[in-house]
């Protein structure tokens, strides 16, 4: 795909790129259109489009909408003579390569070329990676999407120095892709260091960190490292980093920014190469509105944000994770149990699971140490059978409940407005009149 708006250089790469099959675009919006449509796995990006054919601002935002549809899609940034600026910029956000004008049909096409050799490489590594059935980062057993998505973040963002925070509810495993973190990166030789900011009182706080000199405070009877210090040339976890008072916060700033830090009661600045991994259930921009966590903080430790989706959320994870954990515990205390019975995978799918994994964990050791069976059941797992009418597994009827849903979505979010919801879905007019009458939803012409 080529998204430019003069139509004289328009022309100029049709004729460049003759060999394949080219979508010419010249706004940002029918360019979004055409994504939504075909996912094409090379786009040529002009970042000046209009309203803002001088600027940058529409060029952009299209850069952060496509990436967001087409992750996978290798975007080459086309900005002026000498723009270096934005062209750096623009990698910053996740173009693939850039190139200034005016055009060289030869240049621009090798590096077309390689786009799509990298884009072919990459595919190919998936479908090895799933054919060969690997295992996902150590010690993470996932089988849907959202979770996947998140394991193929973190071992893009490892292997690199910059500051993590993960977000994600109690119980999703937050300390444990913080260690995949630490072991996939350069530091694995250096020492994970992990500290929950929540559990320690205040006034200890400060001492845990940066650690003591003797007779700093009472009590204090010899010197102490802090876990900041403990970390050097290894990783150091924060969980729970909502919880840290303002003092702290500042502190902690302080040593994010100079790589250096103090001993309660010393005077000496001590440097420290450590690489910085956060953690938090908690609403941080929340925190920042009400005064209770600093702005300046929150965008130093989340050069890389992950999102960690919760277990209900994961479709098919919790039988997956249920199932694998069962060997583990079946050798710890000296059982045979051979798997669940009918009733206990219907409670399992079906549970909401507010504790994530943790509480999954929790219910099958207690299940495996009391199940009288050999096989564990819902009972076992005090869980609930749920109603056989809403835990019947059919495909048909899931891809139909699912269709529906997202087609209603789409009709609310662009309140009922034919054109722009058959533009968000990537279908044509007379598809979503098909859809329509298919799932009875109002609105649909006869």
């Amino acid at each position: 795909m080529i998204i430019e708006d003069d139509p004289g250089l328009q022309s100029q790469m049709r004729w460049c790129f003759d060999a394949y099959d080219v979508t010419v675009v010249d706004t940002r919006e029918t360019a979004i259109a055409e994504i939504r449509r075909r996912e094409p796995p090379v786009v040529i990006l002009d970042l000046g489009l209009p309203p803002d054919a001088e600027g940058t601002t529409e060029g952009v935002a299209a850069l952060g909408e496509i990436l967001s549809l087409t992750p996978n899609a290798k975007v080459i940034v086309v900005t002026g003579n000498d723009d270096k600026q934005n062209s750096v910029k623009s990698i910053g956000l996740g173009a693939y390569d850039f190139y200034q004008k005016p055009i060289d049909p030869d240049l621009l096409n090798l590096v077309v070329q390689r786009a799509f050799r990298i884009y072919e490489l990459e595919e190919e590594n998936k479908r090895l990676y799933h054919n060969d059935g690997s295992k996902m980062l150590e010690g993470i057993i996932a089988g849907s999407d959202n979770m996947d998505r998140v394991c193929r973040l973190i071992e893009k963002v490892a292997p690199t120095d910059a500051t993590a925070i993960l977000f994600g509810e109690s119980g999703t495993g937050k300390e444990l892709l913080a260690s995949a973190l630490h072991t996939l990166s350069d530091r694995s030789d250096g020492r994970f260091v992990a500290i929950n900011c929540a559990a320690i009182p205040e006034n200890l706080l400060e001492s845990e960190l940066f650690g003591h000199e003797k007779g700093a405070f009472t009590g204090a009877v010899k010197r102490t490292l802090g876990k900041v210090e403990l970390a050097d040339r290894g990783t150091l976890f924060l969980d729970e980093i909502g919880d840290l008072s303002l003092g702290l916060q500042a502190k902690l700033l302080r040593f994010l920014q100079q790589r250096v830090i103090e001993r309660v009661g010393g005077r000496e600045e001590i440097a420290v190469d450590v690489r910085v991994v956060c953690a938090t259930h908690q609403d941080l921009k929340a925190l920042i509105e009400a005064g209770q966590f600093r702005e300046d903080l929150y965008y130093r430790i989340s050069e890389v944000a992950v999102r960690i989706p919760p277990l209900r959320e994961r479709d098919g994870d919790a039988l997956l994770i249920a199932r694998t954990m069962l060997d583990g515990l079946n050798r710890k205390h000296k059982r045979s149990i051979r798997g669940f019975n009918n009733d206990a995978i219907k409670a399992i799918l079906a549970y909401h699971w507010p504790g994530n994994v943790r509480e999954l964990e929790n219910k099958l050791n207690g299940a495996v140490i009391l199940s009288e069976g050999k096989q564990i059941s819902a009972h076992d797992l005090d869980l609930e059978v749920p109603d056989e009418s809403m835990t019947y597994l059919n495909l048909r009827s899931a891809r139909h409940e699912a269709e529906r849903r997202v087609l209603r979505q789409a009709l609310a979010q662009t309140s009922g407005n034919l054109s722009r919801a058959s533009e968000l879905l990537g279908i044509t007019r007379p598809t979503i009149y098909d859809l329509m009458k298919k799932h009875n939803i109002g609105g649909a012409p006869d």
